[in-house]
């Protein structure tokens, strides 16, 4: 009997600690970064949400958008802290402005090198005095730090900036992103870079209500009457002034917690695009955007046959919504393949694995087994995208297909610019295209790999969604609006026009082009490409547009469209010559960058003692994202639930080894 017990210990010790490696995790010197689920301790002195509410207030007019966010923080608690808030904006957003209000005081908020603005921001901190700081983690995450609230404190900080809204098949859509999803990095900790240390967050656990309110309205004017208006991610009132002006209102603002996209679409009348020439006459320099629609798609017959690589994210992060929303795009795109096509299929989390070593033909056969490997998984694990697409990129290809790379992801990693790099490596005639599931995407990555990839990005955040972008993205691949695109000055004196060069235009989306001009207001801009067997030429003369100080906004989207190209998607983002113009471009242009920062100081010593408690505001998991996504499949479990689960592992190993004792102890009385 004794050593029936002894052995029973001895299976349950076994078990329980194979089931534990985010015990083991947490002591290890290798821990990785990683975000971690939010405890409440209980210490009534520190307000641990001092975050109490966001406000967008949003002004688009024609195409381009201007937003004004404020951020309140409150100090409830009874001893001074320091917050720190993770929050997310558009990709192509140009934060230009900052100020911060504490009781009647507004400090205006100065743009300064990073490192430089973060030393003032510790010197403020430590001397006592309220200040914030705005730091940029990523083009579409940023980092908010408000030192020494003191207790009764509300300090409210105001942002600025503004983005161009680019229509594609003649729906314009603007994106307000609410929630920074949880980021899967294999790193150590100790050895991650300071500017990946955002990533070892707090999450609220999923359901839970987001104790920071928030609320978005949304002033809508284009000059050209409005034939739709809608959105598709929240419950919306729309009050119409005129036939091109309207006010979106969230119908129950108190009932939206911010854990998904704000997504507002509109198009005006007759699917018209609003293209031509604007131009803006500053104090020193003189801006100009150039919006040309390409002409309608021609559908060619002559198309070559088509390899077509699926790489599928199963990680824990898409367990549920995304992974479903997956399961029904792939099987609508593999589906829809032609005979003469192939295709494979790559499934990663932390490991991957593929379908077949090279690829197979699309028949009916080879198509049935494909959907019902993909209906027969499961998510969970860590989000190794890079180990996949090498995978991909390693499969043998036949150089008389044209192949394309799909990639279906919620985009929840931190290495970016490392796949960047990793495609832009392994192009070798590829095109990839990148789709983003779920309700708040990492759209820097599904933009990025596309942008590397010289394909295109697309969002899947509604399930009822899946077969209107699988058919997208079969309009968008069967054949290009617009090729050998080029862009002549003649008479009109330009420079530092973006971008450099222009690729082939598959989508139906205007081509933009920025730029600066000097001189006369005079000559004429044409574009010129082949649409289809036919040649496509657009002039505009310049004389013929009045410069607008409505448009002084010009300035900061066109600086941002440099520093985008040398730094957003740019692996060589670090070279110093590029690092100094990036600078340039943010000090000069007031603009946040990866290497400035808005610092606010308020120059009155409030907190003599310094002495304040670091409190960071915890983040609500995105809609649709399950606890599997922070920490580990059991570190997500709640602690009742984890008894449980211990307690029937337990009772199974005891069975087990009941069942296989009398079973020997018969055998051996026989």
């Amino acid at each position: 009997m004794k050593q029936i017990k002894t052995t029973i210990t001895t299976i349950v010790m076994i078990s329980f600690f194979a089931i534990l490696p985010a015990a083991s995790d947490e002591t290890s010197n290798d821990k990785t970064l990683s975000p971690y689920f939010f405890i409440e301790n209980g210490d009534l002195a520190v307000d641990q949400f001092p975050l109490k509410s966001t406000n967008a207030e949003v002004n688009i007019n024609g195409v381009i958008a201007d937003v004004v966010i404020t951020q309140q923080y409150q100090n409830n608690g009874t001893r001074p802290i320091n917050a720190r808030y993770i929050f997310p904006a558009s990709t192509r957003a140009a934060v230009h402005g900052m100020q911060m209000r504490i009781g009647d005081e507004i400090i205006e908020a100065k743009i300064q090198e990073k490192k430089v603005a973060e030393k003032k921001f510790e010197d403020a901190k430590k001397s006592g005095k309220s200040a914030s700081l705005l730091k940029q983690n990523r083009p579409n995450v940023f980092s908010m730090n408000v030192a020494n609230i003191m207790p009764g404190d509300t300090i409210d900080i105001e942002l600025n900036y503004t983005e161009l809204l680019v229509p594609t098949d003649g729906t314009y859509e603007f994106v307000y992103p609410t929630v920074v999803g949880p980021r899967y990095s294999g790193q150590p900790e100790a050895d991650a870079p300071k500017i990946d240390l955002w990533v070892k967050n707090p999450y609220l656990k999923q359901e839970t209500p987001n104790p920071a309110g928030f609320n978005i309205a949304c002033n809508l004017s284009t000059g050209i009457a409005l034939s739709e208006v809608s959105c598709k991610s929240h419950d919306t009132n729309i009050a119409w002034e005129n036939k091109s002006i309207a006010r979106i209102l969230l119908n129950n603002p108190e009932e939206f917690s911010g854990d998904r996209d704000y997504i507002l679409n509109y198009r005006l009348s007759g699917k018209q695009v609003d293209s031509g020439l604007l131009l803006y006459e500053g104090e020193e320099e003189n801006f100009f955007p150039l919006t040309v629609q390409p002409p309608d798609r021609i559908r060619s017959k002559d198309i070559p046959p088509r390899e077509y690589i699926f790489v599928v994210d199963i990680s824990g992060s898409m367990n549920g919504f995304p992974l479903n929303t997956s399961k029904k795009l792939l099987k609508n795109l593999i589906s829809g393949l032609k005979p003469t096509d192939k295709f494979n299929i790559v499934l990663f989390s932390g490991g991957s694995s593929i379908m077949s070593p090279t690829s197979v033909a699309a028949n009916d056969a080879n198509i049935y087994s494909a959907i019902r490997h993909i209906e027969n998984q499961r998510s969970g694990g860590g989000t190794e995208l890079r180990a996949a697409l090498e995978k991909s990129f390693s499969i043998p290809k036949d150089e008389t297909f044209s192949r394309a790379v799909i990639i279906v992801t919620d985009g929840y990693i931190s290495a970016e610019r490392d796949v960047f790099a990793l495609i832009e490596n392994n192009l070798n005639h590829t095109n990839l295209f990148s789709f983003g599931i779920g309700s708040s995407v990492n759209r820097y990555l599904i933009e990025g790999m596309a942008k590397a990839g010289i394909g295109e990005p697309f969002i899947v955040t509604d399930p009822k969604e899946a077969d209107a972008v699988a058919e997208k993205f079969r309009q968008y691949i069967s054949s290009p609006v617009l090729t050998n695109i080029n862009v002549a000055f003649d008479g009109f004196d330009t420079y530092d026009v973006e971008p450099k060069s222009i690729p082939d235009l598959f989508a139906q989306r205007p081509v933009i082009i920025f730029g600066k001009w000097r001189g006369r207001k005079v000559g004429a801009i044409t574009l010129s490409g082949m649409g289809g067997r036919d040649e496509f030429v657009k002039a505009f003369n310049v004389s013929e547009t009045e410069p607008s100080d409505k448009n002084s906004a010009l300035k900061y989207l066109w600086a941002r469209n440099r520093i985008a190209r040398l730094s957003d998607f740019n692996v060589n983002r670090n070279n110093p010559d590029t690092k100094g113009e990036i600078t340039s471009l943010g000090l000069t242009y007031n603009l946040l960058t990866d290497y400035t920062s808005f610092l606010a100081v308020h120059d009155v010593v409030r907190n003599p003692e310094a002495s304040a408690t670091d409190v960071i505001q915890p983040l609500p998991l995105p809609q649709h994202v399950s606890n599997l996504a922070v920490g580990g499949s059991f570190s997500s479990v709640p602690e009742p639930e984890l008894f449980w689960f211990f307690a029937f592992f337990m009772v199974l190993a005891a069975v087990k080894y009941f069942s296989m004792n009398r079973y020997q102890l018969s055998v051996h009385k026989k």
